[in-house]
């Protein structure tokens, strides 16, 4: 006799066929195996638009993300088109399998920049909810990250914000946790209509733990911290501290760069030597409650960063120091040994048409073999 199927019985497989059922269950890949990724090329700025160039980035560098045993990709903001943005993401995934974390700036590095500002609000919001809803049905997406490091400009360390919209404070401590407030709250928000949109998972971007103690209750709408930290070859007691924050976490930036500030050339044995230690130290802490892994900063080396407004520079790679951090003690009695053009696990070298050549350096190849 020929068997039939309820309607009810079809109706339910299709839908766990087609993905629904899972939907609301969306997460990155345990562990987060990822880098950091802004493709520009020798000679082009941070205004570069590399999202036209979805093929051949696809063709050069999902190949060798693969072999290493990357699952994710960060992407800071999304192109300005954003049917540039999803082709990227599209392709990535469905060759390589390889997922793509979406993140937005929040406007951190606009020329105004005022979280207490309705208008500015209005304007980040759009901007953010316009990225969710054009990239929501691309499966290649896994995550949001809602800012970077934008907890440096509560105390003006990087950015400068005058609030207009918080009462005079001549304490700049006190000030700079009403600025927390004012923006994590922001940032929940934009985490719960995020939500109305999307199931996906909602990060929030943070450089190390700071402000973190004044911003754990107000974001009940957010899923993971992403936090950055450059804490040498070793977090420290980051693991134990975090636990405070109730929230599974991914770290957003570890790295070291690949220039010894102190011999004054490039040096990939440190650089993959503290990579090894870090990746090693994050495998020992992961758990589904806690940390979900992180990405490397970052896959290729940008030779724009020294000094933006120079364009002239983009075309040399700066061995000049930016920033001083001893906790990189290989180089620290160097000065500044924290080289920004020097941070790629992939060199570049011009070619004289299409793409800059891939070099893998001996940071890639420890990471491949620890990761596949």
């Amino acid at each position: 006799m020929k068997r039939t199927i309820p309607f009810f019985s079809l109706f339910f497989a299709l839908f766990i066929i087609t993905g629904c059922v899972s939907a609301k269950e969306r997460k990155p890949p345990y562990p987060i195996k990822g880098v950091c990724y802004n493709p520009i090329p020798i000679g082009q700025g941070y205004d570069y638009n590399f999202w036209k160039d979805a093929k051949e980035l696809v063709e050069a560098d999902g190949r060798l993300m693969a072999k290493a045993g990357v699952n994710v990709v960060r992407f800071y903001q999304p192109g300005k088109d954003l049917e540039q943005t999803k082709r990227l993401i599209h392709l990535l995934y469905k060759r390589y399998k390889i997922c793509s974390a979406v993140g937005h700036h929040l406007g951190f590095w606009e020329r105004y920049l005022d979280y207490t500002d309705s208008r500015f609000q209005k304007k980040i919001e759009k901007e953010v909810l316009g990225m969710v809803e054009a990239l929501k049905d691309e499966p290649g997406v896994c995550l949001w990250i809602l800012g970077n490091e934008n907890n440096r400009c509560f105390d003006n360390e990087i950015r400068v914000w005058n609030p207009k919209g918080l009462k005079a404070e001549h304490n700049k401590y006190k000030l700079a946790e009403k600025k927390a407030e004012v923006y994590y709250r922001f940032v929940n928000q934009l985490a719960k209509k995020i939500h109305q949109i999307d199931q996906r998972p909602v990060a929030l971007g943070n450089a190390d733990l700071s402000f973190l103690d004044v911003g754990k209750d107000l974001i009940p709408e957010v899923d993971f911290l992403a936090i950055t930290v450059y804490r040498g070859n070793s977090f420290g007691n980051l693991f134990e501290q975090i636990k405070k924050m109730g929230k599974p976490f991914f770290f957003s930036e570890f790295g070291c760069d690949a220039y010894n500030a102190f011999l004054n050339k490039e040096d990939e044995e440190n650089q993959a030597l503290f990579l090894s230690s870090q990746w090693k130290e994050i495998e020992k802490n992961l758990g589904p409650a806690g940390c979900w892994g992180g990405f490397v900063f970052e896959w290729t080396d940008e030779w724009w960063k020294h000094n933006e407004w120079d364009r002239n520079g983009y075309a040399v790679h700066n061995t000049e120091g930016s920033w001083a951090n001893g906790s990189y003690y290989f180089d620290a009695s160097g000065g500044k040994n924290m080289n920004e053009e020097w941070w790629g696990i992939i060199a570049l070298e011009k070619r004289e048409v299409g793409l800059d050549k891939r070099i893998p350096r001996k940071a890639y190849y420890e990471l491949q073999r620890l990761w596949r």
